[in-house]
C-alpha cells in the first residue's frame, strides 16, 4: 500500500524469509562460526539458541548453503515426536532404506547405524539439524545422545545441531540430560541487534527493497525502534512495516517519533517495553549540581591533549554532563572518519552507507572495553544514559586505568571505571578491508580476499609468499588459527572483520599511511 508512496520496489519488512534481505550482523556471524566449527570437530552436540524473532532461522539457512561437499544434511523443523517418530523422521531425511515391516526403535536404530558406517566408509559426514529443539522431549533427547555413541578411534560419526530458544539451555542443565550436556561441544546464544546495528538493518532493508532517497527513518527514530523492539528483527519488521503504513496515512515523507510510538501500541500492544524519557535539561542551581553528579563521570585530572586534537577538558568535581550533542550517531562517525581522513558531509545519510564510497567499512558489534584495546581503533561507543536517544561518545584513547571520550566536540579524561559503568557494550569503528571483501572467509574459500589474508599471515611468519588463487587450507588455515588464538579472537579459522583489523594493524604498522589507533591516555595507563 505504501510502497509507491516511499519510492519502494517492494515491501521492506515483510517477515517472510526473503533471502533477498539476508542481513547478518556480527552476532549472526559469530553464530554460523560455531555451527561452522561444529560440523568439522569430529562429531557431536552443537547448540544454538535465541529469543523468538532472533534471527536463528537466518543463521540456520546460511549454514545449511555453506555445509562443505562430502557432508549429508538431514532437517528436522516439526520435533514434537516420539522417539519412534523422530527416529522414522530421521530414515527419511538421510534417505535409509528401511527393511520391510520395520517399526521399532531397534529396526531404525540399526538401519541408522548401518547408514552412518557406509558413509564413513565413503569419508562422508552425517550432520542432524533439529530446529524448535525447546520441544523435544526428555526420552527423545537421551535417544539423539544414543545416537552419537557410534564413533571411531578419531571421531562420532554423527553430529546434531540443535537450535531452539533460550529455555533450551534450561532443559540441558537439568541432571537426567548431564550426559548429553556433556557431549556439546560448541554452544552460542544468539542476541538481539544494537541500537547501532538495528539503525544499519532497517538501512539495508529499505535499500534492497528499493530506496534511492532519505530514508523515512531518522537516526533518532531508529534508536526509539530498537527500545520498543529490543532489537529483535522480527519485531523490528512488524514495528516498523506499521510506521511505514502510519507515515502514509498521515501523508508524512518520514516517520516520527509519535508515528513509531502509536504504531508500538498497534502491533505489540500491552507488550510494548516501557522507554523512560530523557533526562530534562536543568539550569543552574543547586539542583542543576546534583543532578549532573548523580549521571556523572569520575575524571581525573590530566595532561592536555596535543594541539592538533581537542584539548581535554576539566570540569567542576570531575562531572562530565550529557550534553545534547553526544547523543547524534551520524555527528559522532563523521568526526570518526575525520580521524581516517575522511570528510563527510552532515546530512549526507547514513555514515555506515557512505563509508564504502570512502574504501571504508563499518564494524558494529558488542565487546568489552578490552576487546577495543586489542582492536586498538577509535570508536563510537553507546553510553547507557536513555535507551530511546541514547549518548554516543567517540573514544580516542584508553588504557589500563583510564581513557579520552570526546562528546560534542570536547574531550574528556574518565577512568575505567566510570566508562565500565556508562559503557552499554556496543561501539562501532571504520576498517579498511581487503579487495573483494565478503563479510568474511572460511576453510577452502579463494579468491582475492583469501590472497590478502595468506600473504599477510605468511608475511608475519616470514615465509614465502603463498600462490595467488589458493584455497584457504592446510597451513594458511593453521597460521589463521594461531594468529586468532595469539590475538584473544575466536581461533575457528573462520576470518571476519576482527581478525582483519588486528591482521591489518600488525602488519601495516609504521607504513607512510597508518589507520588510526587508540591513543594511550596522558601518563601511558
Amino acid at each position: 500500500m505504501y510502497t509507491r508512496f516511499f519510492n519502494l520496489t517492494r515491501s521492506p519488512f515483510s517477515i517472510a524469509p526473503d533471502p533477498r534481505y539476508l542481513y547478518m550482523s556480527e552476532r549472526h556471524r559469530e553464530a554460523l562460526a560455531h555451527l561452522l566449527y561444529g560440523v568439522g570437530s569430529g562429531g557431536g552436540f552443537v547448540l544454538l539458541t535465541g529469543e523468538i524473532g532472533a534471527g536463528k532461522t537466518t543463521v540456520c539457512r546460511c549454514f545449511i548453503e555453506q555445509v562443505p561437499p562430502g557432508c549429508q544434511l538431514a532437517y528436522i523443523f516439526n520435533p514434537k515426536l516420539s522417539v519412534e517418530e523422530l527416529l522414522q523422521s530421521v530414515c527419511d531425511e538421510f534417505r535409509i532404506a528401511l527393511p520391510a515391516g520395520a517399526a521399532t526403535v531397534k529396526h531404525y536404530v540399526d538401519a541408522i547405524n548401518r547408514h552412518l558406517l557406509d558413509s564413513h566408509a565413503r569419508g562422508a559426514n552425517n550432520v542432524l539439524v533439529i530446529d524448535e529443539a525447546q520441544n523435544l522431549s526428555a526420552a527423545v533427547l537421551e535417544q539423539l545422545r544414543l545416537l552419537t555413541n557410534l564413533e571411531t578411534s578419531e571421531r562420532k560419526l554423527l553430529q546434531i545441531i540443535l537450535i531452539g530458544q533460550p529455555e533450551l539451555r534450561t532443559m540441558l542443565a537439568q541432571p537426567e540430560l548431564e550426559q548429553l550436556a556433556q557431549r556439546v561441544i560448541a554452544r552460542y546464544h544468539l542476541g538481539s541487534l544494537s541500537a547501532a546495528e538495528t539503525g544499519q538493518y532497517i538501512a539495508h532493508r529499505l535499500a534492497v527493497a528499493g530506496l534511492a532517497g532519505p530514508s523515512p527513518f531518522p537516526a533518532g527514530v531508529t534508536a526509539l525502534v530498537h527500545a520498543l523492539t529490543q532489537g529483535v528483527p522480527r519485531r523490528i519488521n512488524l514495528l516498523c512495516d506499521r510506521a511505514l503504513l502510519g507515515a502514509y496515512v498521515e501523508n508524512k515523507a518520514q516517520v516520527t517519533r509519535k508515528i513509531v510510538r502509536r504504531a508500538a501500541q498497534e502491533v505489540f500492544g500491552a507488550a510494548v517495553p516501557r522507554v523512560r524519557a530523557r533526562w530534562p535539561l536543568v539550569a543552574g542551581g543547586v539542583l542543576a549540581g546534583a543532578v549532573l553528579t548523580a549521571a556523572a563521570w569520575q575524571l581525573a585530572p590530566r595532561q592536555p591533549a596535543p594541539a592538533a586534537a581537542p584539548a581535554v577538558a576539566a570540569t567542576p568535581q570531575g562531572a562530565l554532563p550529557v550534553a545534547p550533542q553526544g547523543t547524534d550517531s551520524e555527528a559522532t562517525l563523521r568526526r570518526l572518519a575525520a580521524l581516517w581522513g575522511v570528510a563527510m558531509k552532515a546530512g549526507a545519510g547514513e555514515a555506515c552507507a557512505e563509508a564504502p564510497r570512502h574504501n571504508l567499512r563499518c564494524l558494529a558489534t558488542r565487546g568489552t572495553l578490552d576487546d577495543l584495546r586489542l582492536l586498538d581503533r577509535p570508536a563510537m561507543l553507546t553510553l547507557n544514559d536513555d535507551p530511546a536517544l541514547p549518548t554516543h561518545a567517540l573514544l580516542v584513547a584508553l588504557g589500563e586505568r583510564d581513557g579520552v571520550l570526546e562528546i560534542g566536540g570536547r574531550r574528556h579524561a574518565v577512568t575505567r571505571a566510570a566508562l565500565d559503568n556508562r559503557y552499554d557494550g556496543t561501539f562501532t569503528t571504520f576498517w579498511r578491508a581487503p579487495p573483494g571483501w565478503r563479510e568474511q572467509v572460511a576453510a577452502g574459500d579463494r579468491g582475492a580476499q583469501v590472497d590478502w589474508l595468506a600473504r599477510r599471515l605468511a608475511q608475519r611468519a616470514s615465509a614465502a609468499r603463498p600462490e595467488d588463487g589458493a584455497p584457504l587450507e592446510g597451513e594458511t588455515l593453521r597460521r589463521l588459527r594461531d594468529f586468532q588464538a595469539s590475538q584473544q579472537l575466536k581461533a575457528d579459522g573462520v576470518a571476519g572483520p576482527k581478525t582483519f583489523i588486528r591482521l591489518s594493524a600488525l602488519i601495516d604498522a609504521g607504513m607512510a599511511n597508518p589507520e588510526p589507533r587508540l591513543a594511550s591516555p596522558a601518563g601511558g595507563k
